[in-house]
């Protein structure tokens, strides 16, 4: 096994399973109950057909998302836990961009706003790491 696990702080590794649980569980209900995630204040009919197929998109996005960081999580390669964080923060800036154009600023933008900022910091936390593996391994041969 390749020594990329010690170069990666544990706690990034727990902070990106908690974001992988989180975005899990945001699938998980999602799939049953979107009125869970949607409360009267979001303005959504969760009747509307198409409206109800969005909300299994996002489900299945999130689910998708909580697995592949539960998994870069898991096995530690920084290169893989900074795509894929990069990838859910893209979302997140998405998310904001689309809550600011269509008019739709309330409290609840400040959840994607923090999930980018923590998101933004591992990435950075992530960068640091990749540069001081590839010094020791460039500095091992010389």
């Amino acid at each position: 096994m390749s020594n990329h696990v010690d170069f990666v702080p544990k706690w990034l590794r727990i902070v990106v399973g908690v974001l992988a649980i989180l975005n899990i569980l945001f699938g998980v209900m999602g799939y049953l109950d979107m009125s869970l995630l949607f409360k009267n204040g979001s303005g959504l009919d969760l009747t509307n057909a198409i409206l109800k197929n969005a909300s299994y998109e996002f489900a299945a996005r999130n689910l998708a998302i909580g697995l592949g960081l539960a998994i870069v999580a898991a096995k530690g390669v920084p290169e893989s836990i900074a795509i894929v964080t990069i990838i859910r923060a893209l979302i997140e800036i998405q998310t904001i961009i689309t809550m600011v154009t269509t008019g739709n600023i309330s409290v609840m933008i400040l959840m994607p706003i923090l999930f980018l900022v923590a998101e933004l910091f591992i990435i950075k936390t992530l960068i640091g790491v990749i540069q001081k593996r590839d010094a020791s391994k460039y500095k091992d041969q010389s």
